[in-house]
This record gives C-alpha cells, structure tokens and sequence, in this order.
C-alpha cells in the first residue's frame, strides 16, 4: 500500500506544480498528455500483474529456473513492445489526441508533455517486469524504498524546473522522464542481488526459454490481460474525452478528481498485490484451505480500507482538491463533483480485491469476460447520459461495482475447478490461465 501511494505521487505532482501556474489550459494539457502516456502503457500492465502471479506460483513450488525464466521472458517481451511503440510514435500520438479530443491551446502543451515524456516509454516497460518479479518474490520493501526514493527526486526536480526554472509543462514531462530513468537503473540493481537472478542471463540465451510451449503460456495469460487492461484504460480515457467535450475548466477540475481516485485506488491496490501473491502461492501449493482464507481476510479487510479512505476525504477531501489549482473557476467545478471522489473508495475496493485473486490465481480468461460485461454496462450508461458530468462520474462508479458483482458470482466455479485437481496437475497448468 505504502510503495502504491508512492507510485500515485508522481501524478500528484504534476498537477498539483502545474496547478500552481493558475492556468486552466496548461493543467488540462497535462491531463491530457498524462492520460495519453497512461492509455499507451497501461495496457501493457500484464508485464507487472503477469510476472507477480508466475514468479508467485514458481515460489510457491521453490523452483529458482522458473523464476528466473519468468523474468527473461517478462524483459524480452518489454524489449519487443518498446521498439514497436518508439518505431510508431507519429502515428500514436495523432490517433491518441484525436482519441481524446485534444484541441486548441490544450492540444499544444499536451503535445509539449507527449514530445518528451514519450521516451520514458521503454523504461517504464522495463520498471513493470522488474516490479512485478520483486513483488512476486515479495520484496515489496526494496520496492517501496525505491518508489519512495523516485518520488522524492520527481517533486524535487518539479518545483525546480517548473516554479523555480519557469518550464511550465515542459519541466513537469522532464522530471517524470529524468525520475523514471533513475528508478530504472535502482531496480536493476535490485533485482540482480536476488539469488534466482543469477540465472537470467543464461536463461536469456536457453532455447527452453523460447520454447513454443513457454512463450504459449505466457501469451495466453498476458492476452487476456492485455485485453482486460485494455477495457479498464478505454473507461478511463472516456473520462477525459467526454471532460474535454465539455471545454478545459471542466477536463482541468476532471484530472483532479482522477488524481484523488487514483490515489485511492491505488492506496488500495495494496489488498490486491496482496492476493497476487498470496493466492498465486496458495494455488502453486494446491492449499485450497489456505487460498479460501486468505481471500475472506483479504475481502474484509479491503472493505474496512476503503471505508476508512471514503471517511478521510469525506473530512478533509474538499480542502485537498481545491489546492490544486489556483484558477477560482476550476476549483469550483472540482467542487461542483467532489463527491463521487468521496464515494469511489468504498464502491471500488472489492474489485480491487477480485481482481489480485483472479490474477494470482490465474484466472484471467475469466476476469477478461468479467470486465467485459462491466464495460459494456459502462459504455450503455454513457449513451444514455442525461446527467452530464454527474452521469458520468455516476456510470464510472457502476462499472466499479458491477466488475466486482461479475467477479463474485464467477469465483465459487472457478475455485472447484481449480483445486479439484491433483498437486501435479495443478503446478503444470500454472502458466496456463483458468477458462470460466
């Protein structure tokens, strides 16, 4: 939980510095360049959540060459995924802005924030592989360190390029970049002190590695979280495109309110990296005792998090939204809407939850189909939309709610199908996700 709050710093910052500015177009522009870089590398998130669930389950059974093989292949296929977005950088920037409806003035510094931010790319899929294989073998506090360490440095150089250099959106995309390449070389480091890492290098250059069986398992898992990951980021663009229709105050006070979700979700996520983990060992075990405790605990306690957060911003939430601007009109738009901000925590966290258990458990073709069906209630209640930015913020909290509703009723099948093989059956299909 703690590395996560860390994570959600670096775009906190950014606005916030931004904010300070007092103009409406260069914080939308911000939010929009943010959303772009977000909608272009989350997808590719499977490379965390992916990793965290193999190394897991290979930890489960004590197997160091599965772990080590987990990672080769987690790097090579960032390697693969970074040269094809840098070959295709014109072509997704144009589609991405249209995408988002960029224009005007906010058009121009998203592209300024884009121009620079664009390179960080490439390590930023490095940093989910690494990430993803530490927290998999539960370093999580080397993580939290570095994190920690990476946020200090971004705020840092924030305030000088932007309050103190005067580059305005410039000096926000150049902090993230300069950060991400620091946190970058700090992982590596990391991650090669880990016992199994000795053997990557040798896994690398394996034939077994890249075997069709080894890359089909792993494929098959990151599909179906590609394509989740997929949905997940195309309703939060939809936040963005439909605030940009409704011109930058709006977008600017809607960024806002997406930091503090953010914040919270993330915050959160803590209870799912925690069921990644947990469950992926306990289904690498075969300890159907232990996975169905864990998931209770971990439900109970989530709910008990996001009511905790829901009351904190409740008390407090309003004064915080309103220091991110200095423009009097976008404070007041942010305050106009604050409300879903209290309310998400509490809505969202058991989806949160579902979602670390699915993925420990490797369930992904299952978690695909939930989040589908989700979506496509998203997508409908923005047709109907008569609300305007209140409906919106109303259809994004039910498609909150209606994943975790999906994901509950899916789990009790899922679980028998699962531990209802033997110890064998179960560690040789551990790379392999869980049809519903």
């Amino acid at each position: 939980m703690l590395t996560n709050i860390a994570t959600a710093l670096f775009g906190l910052a950014d606005l916030w510095v931004i904010g300070q500015l007092g103009r409406a177009d260069a914080q939308a522009g911000v939010e929009l360049g943010a959303k772009f870089m977000m909608g272009l590398l989350v997808v590719f998130n499977f490379l965390r959540t992916g990793t965290i669930a193999l190394t897991a389950q290979a930890s489960g059974r004590n197997d160091e060459a599965a772990q080590a093989a987990t990672l080769a292949r987690a790097l090579g296929v960032a390697g693969l995924i970074a040269g094809l977005l840098v070959s295709l950088k014109p072509l997704a920037v144009g589609a991405g802005f249209e995408l988002l409806y960029a224009r005007g003035s906010v058009a121009r510094e998203a592209g300024l924030y884009v121009d620079i931010r664009y390179w960080g790319g490439p390590l930023w899929l490095a940093n989910a592989a690494l990430t993803g294989w530490l927290i998999g073998r539960r370093r999580v506090r080397a993580v939290l360190a570095l994190e920690v360490a990476a946020n200090l440095l971004h705020i840092a150089m924030d305030a000088a390029f932007v309050l103190g250099l005067g580059w305005g959106v410039a000096g926000v995309a150049t902090a993230t970049l300069l950060s991400e390449t620091a946190k970058t070389i700090a992982l590596i480091a990391v991650a090669a002190r880990q016992p199994p890492a000795r053997e990557v290098l040798a896994a690398l250059a394996d034939r077994a590695t890249w075997t069709a069986a080894a890359i089909g398992g792993l494929f098959r898992l990151n599909r179906d979280l590609f394509v989740r990951t997929m949905l997940l980021t195309g309703a939060i663009l939809a936040l963005t495109r439909v605030g940009a229709h409704q011109g930058p105050t709006v977008l600017a006070a809607n960024g806002i309110l997406y930091q503090l979700f953010i914040l919270s979700a993330l915050l959160l996520d803590g209870f799912e990296s925690a069921a990644q983990v947990l469950c992926g060992e306990a289904v690498g075990a075969n300890d159907r005792a232990a996975f169905a405790r864990t998931v209770r605990a971990l439900v109970l306690w989530g709910l008990a998090g996001g009511l905790a957060v829901t009351l904190v911003y409740a008390a407090g939430g309003d004064r915080f939204a309103a220091s991110f601007s200095t423009d009097p009109a976008v404070v007041a738009t942010t305050l106009r809407y604050s409300g879903w901000a209290v309310l998400l925590p509490l809505l969202g966290v058991t989806s949160y939850v579902f979602d670390g258990v699915f993925i420990g458990a490797t369930w992904t073709r299952a978690m695909l189909l939930t989040m589908a069906a989700a979506a496509g209630l998203y997508a409908l209640l923005l047709a109907l939309n008569p609300l305007g930015n209140h409906g919106l913020w109303l259809a994004f909290s039910l498609f909150l709610v209606a994943r975790a509703a999906a994901q509950a009723l899916a789990m009790p099948r899922l679980e028998r199908a699962t531990f209802s093989r033997p110890a064998a059956a179960a560690a040789a299909a551990a790379a392999s996700p869980t049809p519903i």
